[in-house]
């Protein structure tokens, strides 16, 4: 049940960061580029910054229940998820070899977690 948790934990931190790095690309999106003062004030930025602040918090109790040689490598999660917003939200191009990366990257995941 721990180890459940702590996967959990792992997850939702992941999430947070996914979904935190959407944020910040629509943010710069609706600013035109890295114009400072629209993306100190950008709700899309200032809301994503958030976000990497409570994944962070979430990190820290991953850290205390998983070794770092797990944890941090189960993060490549993040290039996986990262793809769906890619794809559907900013109509990116996944092609054969962004697949065959998150297979590669899904296999290492599998055995890590084993």
């Amino acid at each position: 049940m721990d180890k459940t948790i702590s996967y959990l934990l792992l997850l939702g931190n992941i999430l947070l960061l996914v979904t935190g790095q959407v944020l910040f690309k629509v943010g710069l999106t609706r600013s035109g580029g890295l114009h400072w003062v629209k993306l100190m004030t950008s709700p899309y930025v200032i809301s994503g910054v958030g976000l990497y602040a409570i994944a962070t918090l979430l990190w820290f109790a991953v850290l205390t229940r998983l070794p770092l040689s797990v944890a941090y490598p189960m993060q490549a999660m993040a290039y996986v998820l990262a793809l769906v917003p890619a794809y559907f939200i900013f109509n990116e191009t996944i092609t054969a070899t962004k697949l065959a990366g998150v297979a590669v990257i899904l296999c290492g995941v599998y055995l890590l977690a084993k």
